[in-house]
């Protein structure tokens, strides 16, 4: 059985590439910025914070649950969401550890 693509990168590569593909839209940035900004859990505000569509909103907080950086608890008819503080510091880790290093062209551009 041949290699997926993924197979030939590093599992620090594989997983940063999916940070930033789940980071990689501005409705899903703004939803973790107003979770941030909650400082708690938040509950069927979303909607009307962003003025999306309650299924376009869903479909965002899929891919940020695909990753692990929100979670969330069923209360009543609602699920309420928070971010997941140990996964936001590995995203925060992954992140300073990519862009750590100092960036030379060397007049080659």
């Amino acid at each position: 059985m041949g290699l997926t693509k993924s197979d030939i990168f590093t599992t620090a590569q594989n997983e940063l590439a999916s940070i930033l593909k789940a980071f990689a839209h501005p409705a899903r940035i703004a939803i973790l910025q107003h979770i941030i900004k909650q400082q708690a859990c938040i509950c069927n505000d979303l909607v009307e914070e962003l003025g999306l569509a309650q299924a376009t909103i869903s479909q965002h907080l899929k891919e940020l649950k695909s990753i692990g950086i929100i979670k969330g608890n069923i209360e009543g008819t609602s699920v309420c969401y928070c971010i997941n503080e140990q996964v936001w510091l590995n995203v925060r880790m992954l992140l300073n550890n990519f862009l750590v290093d100092d960036v030379t062209a060397k007049g080659c551009c």
